[in-house]
């Protein structure tokens, strides 16, 4: 069980831009558990406000913290690829980053051995760490 979240710093937009893939069935089972709905996902069942569910999801598993201030991230939307989703975020208005705080719970309460990796990229220097069931919070300094 495995997710990854690539956050890379733009400059020009003075934006951390988020790309969150998960597995299709694993995300799907999660959510129908979490909030008693049944979500067929890339069926003609699928509900029209499935993003609505994953914005709620992603806000409750994922949190960003810039010198220990609170960042809100906006759900731009997703897309299926094959077995994976992907997630689009973006957080605005950042001045060049020297370093995130990130926890990640996407997944952990119903896959226990599930592992969150994260990269991160500004300019150049890249960091990347894993989170799990027992550390979901990670520091990437630059």
């Amino acid at each position: 069980y495995l997710s990854l979240t690539q956050i890379e710093y733009n400059e020009n937009e003075k934006s951390l831009q988020v790309i969150i893939n998960v597995f299709m069935d694993d995300i799907e089972l999660a959510l129908n558990k979490d909030y008693s709905i049944d979500l067929n996902l890339t069926t003609k069942k699928e509900p029209k406000n499935v993003d609505q569910y994953f914005k709620k999801y992603l806000k409750e598993k994922l949190s960003f913290k810039y010198k220990d201030n609170d960042l809100t991230f906006n759900y731009l939307g997703k897309e299926y690829e094959g077995d994976l989703v992907y997630f689009y975020l973006e957080i605005k208005n950042i001045n060049t980053p020297t370093s995130l705080e990130i926890e990640n719970k996407i997944l952990i309460k119903h896959f226990p051995e599930q592992q969150n990796i994260v990269k991160m990229k500004v300019d150049k220097k890249r960091r990347s760490k894993i989170l799990n069931k027992t550390n979901d919070k990670a520091l990437l300094k630059f």
